[in-house]
């Protein structure tokens, strides 16, 4: 399936997730919801991959990165849902991409990687139509996300090395999302208790979870062993794309017109970026001589 495809998937089901995840803001405090979607998505991948089962092919090495990789990716789903719930999610997720702006700038190759995020760039702050005029707490919202935009540029470095791994790209996601959920527990999990006397809650944290951390994450590890990390960061441009249709269907927040100015433009960035460079998966064996 080629990345681009993924990446749809990808998108749609983690915004989905973070919709769902707004509801819940005056029941649960933002953090704790963020930091239950990483519990759940943990025992939901452990109890899939069975990482024990591959304790042979992980190197003292491989384990410390994906412990430092699950203590990333927790702090920026936390620092993303208490921006969410101070930010509109388009601006957010419009803010959050300097990140990746930063990967594809530093780690790209030629000219086409740099004038391409430069276009995915412009083209994400046209799609999510970004306005600072959120309220007087905007300031929260906005330190959250630069934390979150910090947080995802590691991510996706030290989510290709997980991937490439022996161990596999799942299997090391499995273990990542554990360590971030028991390094984060002792800050966050008091605030989680209102999910043990209800299970409406409990229901839409497991939905959460699901949508917004195992299956999209899951595909970006496939991805990731594909691509290089410039290219993840430009493909990264289609998810404030799938953030804006869900922003506008699920949580009525309407798209206008220079969004479709913008589509064209992160389009246009994939395209020049050429995504049929995939790089072979780790774990395949080279072409005969």
């Amino acid at each position: 399936m080629p990345a681009p495809l993924l990446f749809v998937l990808s998108g749609l089901t983690q915004y989905l997730g973070a919709a769902l995840a707004v509801g819940l803001f005056g029941t649960i405090a933002a953090s704790s919801v963020a930091w239950l979607r990483i519990a759940v998505a943990a025992v939901v991948l452990l109890v899939w991959r069975r990482p024990w089962r591959s304790r042979g092919l992980w190197t003292r090495p491989q384990l410390r990165t994906a412990v430092v990789f699950g203590v990333v990716l927790a702090v920026m789903n936390v620092a993303f849902y208490v921006a969410i719930d101070h930010l509109p999610l388009g601006t957010a997720v419009s803010i959050e991409f300097l990140g990746p702006v930063a990967v594809a700038a530093v780690t790209g190759h030629g000219w086409r990687d740099r004038v391409g995020i430069a276009i995915a760039a412009v083209g994400v702050v046209l799609l999510a139509g970004v306005s600072l005029d959120a309220g007087p707490d905007a300031v929260v919202g906005l330190v959250a996300i630069g934390v979150a935009a910090a947080c995802w540029a590691a991510y996706i470095l030290l989510g290709r090395r997980v991937a490439r791994a022996a161990s596999g790209g799942i299997t090391g996601l499995s273990v990542a999302m554990a360590a971030g959920a028991v390094v984060l527990a002792p800050f966050l999990v008091a605030g989680a208790a209102p999910v043990l006397h209800d299970a409406r809650l409990a229901a839409l944290v497991v939905a959460i979870a699901v949508c917004s951390s195992v299956i999209p994450y899951a595909l970006e590890q496939v991805v990731l062993r594909r691509v290089r990390a410039a290219t993840f960061a430009v493909l990264l441009a289609m998810l404030p794309a799938t953030a804006a249709v869900v922003g506008a269907v699920v949580l009525g927040q309407v798209p206008h017109g220079l969004e479709v100015v913008g589509l064209l433009l992160v389009s246009g960035a994939i395209v020049l970026t050429g995504l049929d460079r995939e790089e072979p998966a780790a774990d395949e064996a080279p072409p005969p001589a």
